[in-house]
């Protein structure tokens, strides 16, 4: 097999999260421990730091990597989704995995995987260990793909776990309360480990008390503690959270890394250039100015929609995508009535289709017209703007993507 037959094999053979949804969800823990069984254990021989949360992930754990980085670390980075190479969800030092480790690593385990039949989530995530113990780094931050305590990440034992934030996204697997979504990211929460909380509301903040107690976990809160503001590479309001929680992270991190106030201010301020993190409040253009967020879900998104209306513009435009199991009812609500919706698909087996979006959205007076593509409907959006005009790209990550 070539490179990209190999990619082609992980995308296709097995189902794919990111393509298909609740097919390929398995709440269950065992492939993945047969996995890392037969790959002999590579999740042992370097320290982790474990990242949940419904949102915040991807920017909570660049910046930590980023801190880890400017401290001189050898540094393993596992997240997801990619937006553009798959090999994005796997770095060192912001460098990709390279098309010749995934290759061969598939290569040699491909009848395993076969006869196992993993998911393409736990194929990564061991191809993720088995390369960041072969490559020795020093620290790897491992982000949870969904949930938690059934997630094939959580087989790891951190030197510190961190739950960014809860909000009602994928329901259908985690619960439909903000108490069920908490106890499913609270399964990280690891006996006699360290935990940070990001942020807890008076429905979250009981059940990670009493988990972290049922564990003898020390729990810190970042959001009741005082933290210097300091300048983030990635912009957004929602970063200022997310920076607490970073150096809430580092006050609790054990004596194992020397980490300076200088390096998790040179960390948060270099975490875009150190790597490579994209599509966060990311300003792709000026006159129109040009802003792409992947913000999917209604937390994120109310977020991300009180920022937007803080920019100074003349006409909005909104190029939308959605993917086919997302709660519209939540989000759509959300977003401005007096801008120009442009309404796509998504390119991906779970898009929702642009015409039941464009109707669903009149129902909440936010009216445009449908496209055939992201990549059409952005192009019109450039066509009808002005250069004081501001087009806002969203809805999902592979919105985004499709764009970056």
């Amino acid at each position: 097999m070539t490179y990209k037959e190999t990619i082609n094999w992980l995308f296709n053979q097995l189902p794919m999260f990111q393509n298909v949804g609740a097919s390929a969800y398995k709440k269950d823990l065992t492939n993945t421990l047969l996995l890392v069984e037969h790959l002999n254990h590579p999740e042992r021989n370097f320290k982790t730091i474990h990242v949940a949360g419904t949102n915040g992930k991807g920017s909570t754990s660049s910046m930590i990597a980023s801190v880890f980085m400017e401290a001189g670390y050898k540094v393993g980075l596992y997240t997801s989704p990619h937006l553009k190479d798959f090999r994005e969800r796997i770095t060192i030092n912001g460098k990709k995995i390279s098309k010749n480790y995934v290759h061969q690593f598939v290569l040699n385990h491909k009848s395993f995987f076969e006869n196992t039949q993993l998911s393409f989530f736990e194929m990564t995530v061991g191809l993720a260990f088995e390369y960041f113990s072969d490559k020795k780094v020093d620290i790897a931050i491992i982000e949870v793909g969904m949930g938690g305590r059934l997630d094939s990440t959580n087989i790891i034992t951190p030197l510190l776990s961190v739950i960014t934030n809860i909000g009602k996204d994928h329901t259908q697997f985690l619960g439909d309360t903000l108490e069920k979504i908490a106890f499913e990211k609270a399964g990280i929460i690891k006996p006699n480990i360290p935990v940070v909380i990001g942020e807890y509301t008076s429905e979250t903040q009981p059940v990670f008390l009493e988990i972290a107690k049922q564990n003898n976990s020390e729990i810190h809160f970042a959001q009741d503690k005082k933290h210097p503001d300091y300048p983030c590479g990635l912009l957004g309001d929602y970063q200022i959270k997310n920076k607490k929680t970073v150096i809430e992270t580092f006050r609790n991190l054990n004596s194992a890394f020397k980490i300076s106030e200088e390096n998790i201010k040179n960390g948060i301020l270099n975490v875009v250039q150190n790597t490579n993190l994209q599509g966060r409040w990311q300003v792709l253009q000026e006159n129109p100015k040009v802003i792409c967020d992947t913000a999917h879900n209604a937390h994120g998104l109310e977020i991300v929609m009180n920022q937007l209306k803080k920019e100074k513009f003349n006409q909005l435009h909104i190029v939308l995508g959605v993917v086919n199991d997302k709660d519209l009812d939540s989000i759509l609500p959300l977003f401005p009535k007096n801008a120009i919706y442009y309404f796509s698909k998504p390119k991906i087996e779970r898009g929702l289709s642009a015409k039941i979006l464009q109707e669903k959205a009149a129902t909440y007076n936010l009216k445009g017209n449908t496209y055939n593509s992201i990549s059409i409907a952005y192009k019109k959006a450039i066509a009808n703007s002005e250069s004081k005009d501001l087009i806002y790209i969203g809805g999902s990550t592979f919105v985004v993507a499709e764009i970056i």
